[in-house]
């Protein structure tokens, strides 16, 4: 077993404190990492909190992860010793089921193992995330870093970079076409970027004009507070597609009204409440409401790719672990710009 040190919820109302864990001992197939950086999701507080019910203690959290490998397993050929690697939201998957065939491995139909707050497969072993100092992972849910991404700012790439990078990619998202961004968080953030990366017209609509001048700054091409009375009926029928990654409740209906015939909203947020949904907003116009659930492995690396490519990465802010508490706080009230990342040196 591999000593490891990290820092764990040890219930949902408590402050994380440090933990010392062990990892398993590296198999045929496996790849020891040692942690750089991990970025903190706001999904990390939700389930530290058990928010969203189902947490599992001792937690240590984090899926954002980039490091460099330390030690592979006899079988693995396609990573090696000194290699920056990344690790995402899940560690293991079926691998015989339709979804893990076409290399869509986060819609498993089971068993899925995440990266954190869940079992290992043999349903037993916790499985603990990134705020650790090191991480034993199979590596086929691996991926490469490429050169020219800052290992930093591509840490949150890994959640937020992906989670709005397949459904673009998924939905044809492209020159010519008119997307909305609801919300400039650490998803909307990114979503902006890859959006304008692939050619679209990228419009924010957030709820106040705090943010329009960083709107501007990531790449969008108009602002609009939600806000304000006339925003609606303004856009009214105007977009081809509306990317939703807002957690906060929301009037979905009044969104899908700006839709153009045919066009598609995508719900990637996830609000704590459900949400009320009219028909006439899709029948009426023959729009469509989708959801979209992170990337596959395979896809996870091409959205490194591209974002090494077009030189995108998350906007950060560097923090040692012992500042995680003060972190999950102001990432509720909102206060970062726009995704914290976790510096491992901290626990050296």
């Amino acid at each position: 077993m591999i000593d490891v040190q990290g820092y764990a919820a040890m219930n949902a109302t408590s402050p994380l404190v440090p933990f010392r864990f062990a990892r398993r001992t590296v198999r045929r197939q496996d790849v020891l990492i040692e942690i750089r950086f991990c970025g903190i999701c706001h999904s990390d507080v939700h389930q530290a909190r058990d928010e969203w019910g189902g947490s599992l203690f001792p937690m240590v959290p984090g899926h954002e992860i980039v490091g460099v490998v330390e030690k592979v397993g006899a079988g693995v050929t396609d990573f090696k010793v000194g290699q920056m690697v990344g690790v995402g939201c899940f560690v293991d998957s079926c691998r015989k089921c339709p979804q893990c065939k076409k290399g869509e491995e986060q819609y498993c139909e089971g068993p899925l193992t995440f990266t954190y707050n869940s079992k290992d497969r043999d349903g037993v072993t916790p499985t603990y995330g990134g705020y650790s100092t090191k991480i034993v992972v199979d590596h086929r849910y691996l991926v490469k870093i490429p050169k020219g991404l800052n290992p930093e700012q591509a840490a949150p790439l890994l959640c937020a970079g992906i989670t709005t990078y397949s459904p673009l990619r998924r939905w044809g998202v492209g020159k010519g076409h008119r997307l909305a961004i609801i919300g400039l968080g650490g998803l909307g953030h990114m979503a902006v970027k890859i959006g304008r990366a692939l050619g679209a017209q990228v419009t924010v609509l957030s709820h106040s004009s705090d943010k329009q001048a960083d709107a501007k700054r990531l790449g969008a091409h108009a602002f609009y507070a939600t806000g304000a009375p006339e925003t609606f009926a303004q856009l009214a029928k105007h977009f081809d597609f509306i990317l939703d990654t807002v957690s906060a409740p929301h009037d979905l209906n009044a969104y899908l009204e700006l839709l153009k015939t045919d066009g598609t909203m995508i719900l990637v947020g996830v609000p704590d409440t459900p949400a009320q949904l009219g028909a006439f907003p899709l029948i009426m116009q023959r729009r469509r409401l989708v959801g979209s659930l992170i990337g596959g492995i395979r896809e996870t690396q091409a959205m490194l790719n591209f974002c090494a490519k077009h030189k995108l990465g998350a906007d950060v802010e560097v923090i040692p672990l012992q500042q995680v508490n003060e972190a999950y706080d102001r990432l509720v009230r909102g206060d970062v710009r726009y995704r914290f990342v976790i510096d491992l040196s901290s626990l050296k």
